[in-house]
């Protein structure tokens, strides 16, 4: 079992900056690829960005490539989301998830976050 936090959301102008967080709990937290979806109001979840276990590959989607940055530290069992040149689009709940195979499918994600909210004002 791998439980996951979150924090670090909040309100900010366009153009700003958050750093998001998620620390996971669990003997085997830091064998997991992790990832960041969102998800905004009327909207299906998507996937924003995931990382390897070792942290030697990352993914992106389009929009955000560039703008956002995914890491981890193992020995925190913490896994972050860097996020500037935020737009009003980055509007939503940020959830991070644990997996055992790299990818952007939520399917393949076994635990998730609660989620945290994230909103950008224009």
């Amino acid at each position: 079992q791998v439980q996951l936090v979150e924090s670090g959301g909040g309100l900010v102008q366009a153009g700003g900056s958050l750093r998001l967080s998620c620390a996971a709990s669990g003997r085997t937290a830091s064998s997991y690829f992790m990832g960041w979806f969102r998800q905004a109001p009327g909207k299906e979840r998507e996937f924003v960005a995931a990382i390897s276990w070792d942290a030697s590959t990352t993914y992106y989607r389009d929009s955000v490539q560039g703008r956002f940055t995914i890491s981890r530290d193992n020995a925190k069992n913490t896994v972050y989301l860097q996020m500037s040149s935020l737009k009003p689009a980055d509007t939503a709940v940020y959830y991070c998830a644990a997996a055992m195979i790299l990818g952007g499918l939520a399917d393949n994600y076994d635990y998730w976050g609660q989620g945290t909210q994230v909103t950008v004002s224009s």
